[in-house]
């Protein structure tokens, strides 16, 4: 099989533990019937509780990408009455931006840099805004945004708070009353460590008031919260991904719950990050989650070349960035089965590539 032999340090997909794949190998089953409304229904029920969501909220299950949610919930939430502050820190934030020009969703490109938006309020322009749009963690550079600042914000000029959680759920702190965050979306392949296929969309009541009618057959969240009702989505959905999602679920909670997850990501983490400080590498970003970092090589060599060494001479798979960013930034997960032993794999290998001695 295709790198089944490597190790995997990338954001999306990341490494799975043996029991959610074990649950993956098995025959998908039928599910039009109860038996699968219950597996519907505790997947609702776990993510609502993880995200801390207001009582009233309810999760739409998409069989499609994080993308697919992203724009899906600007399609059924904003529209051309509103003025969405989007905010730009990167290729995803960007995603946003183009996600709202293609449905004619006035907003302002709010391009930002080197700031986690603590001082949000002083930062953004002076204008009247519906909404605030924002990926919690912009993955592409490995930066993470002040929720909670950014949540008061939005209160405060009364906007709908809607926030890409992708990338930093069950590795980094989200509590949806705390933050005042009124649209979560969240993808499989991420910090859930399931396969891609399934992204959903947490909404609480006060988006759900806000849902619109749209024009879109296989988009449109009101056909799903009538068939979630009954446990099911209106058309096929991520079957087997579904179970191992019940499955995830249920592993985080005998784990010791979501705040262990989060914990032993930080751990990883910070082990990674104080394992390298001997190698010509420096943090992209101040403003780093414990979902993944960022790095940018100090003496020259190219971010790229240095990704394809580790794949090509040890077998191990960091993430590149492309465009402008190429040779300048590669990032490397924490998110998934990680533990201090098998990031050894990477630390190891880059002091080897390096030819610097670990200490």
């Amino acid at each position: 099989m295709i790198y089944e032999d490597y190790a995997i340090f990338t954001p999306g997909p990341v490494k799975m533990s043996e029991e959610i794949l074990q649950v993956g190998a098995k025959q998908t089953p039928y599910f039009r019937n109860s038996a699968f409304s219950d597996v519907t229904f505790a997947c609702e029920k776990g993510l609502l509780e993880m995200a801390n969501a207001p009582e009233g909220s309810k999760v739409i299950f998409l069989t499609a990408s994080g993308t697919a949610g992203m724009e899906s919930a600007v399609m059924n939430l904003l529209n051309e009455n509103d003025n969405a502050l989007v905010v730009n820190g990167g290729g995803f934030g960007a995603r946003f931006v183009d996600i709202c020009a293609t449905h004619s969703v006035p907003h302002t490109n709010f391009k930002i840099k080197n700031t986690n938006l603590t001082d949000i309020e002083k930062l953004a322009p002076n204008e009247d805004y519906t909404s605030l749009v924002v990926n919690a963690h912009e993955t592409s550079v490995g930066h993470l945004y002040n929720l909670d600042a950014m949540g008061e914000y939005a209160v405060k000029g009364e906007m709908l708070f809607i926030v890409d959680a992708i990338s930093m759920l069950v590795t980094d702190p989200l509590d949806m009353q705390r933050s005042n965050i009124d649209v979560v979306i969240v993808g499989s392949q991420k910090g859930l460590a399931l396969p891609p296929g399934l992204t959903m969309v947490i909404l609480s009541p006060k988006a759900i008031n806000k849902l619109q009618n749209i024009n879109s057959l296989y988009f449109n969240f009101k056909d799903y919260l009538a068939n979630g009702e009954r446990g099911q989505t209106p058309y096929t959905p991520a079957v087997t991904i579904m179970l191992q999602l019940e499955a995830r679920l249920n592993q985080i909670k005998e784990r010791g719950g979501v705040s262990q997850s989060i914990a032993n990501a930080k751990e990883v983490a910070e082990y990674f990050r104080k394992s390298i400080k001997a190698l010509p590498l420096k943090e992209y970003t101040p403003y780093m989650p414990n979902a993944m970092t960022a790095l940018t090589p100090t003496d020259g060599r190219s971010a790229m070349d240095i990704v394809n060494a580790l794949e090509e001479n040890y077998k191990v798979m960091v993430c590149p960035n492309g465009g402008a960013e190429r040779d300048i930034v590669f990032r490397v997960s924490h998110m998934g089965e990680m533990t201090k032993e098998y990031t050894d794999i990477l630390i190891n290998a880059l002091h080897e590539y390096y030819g610097v001695a670990r200490s």
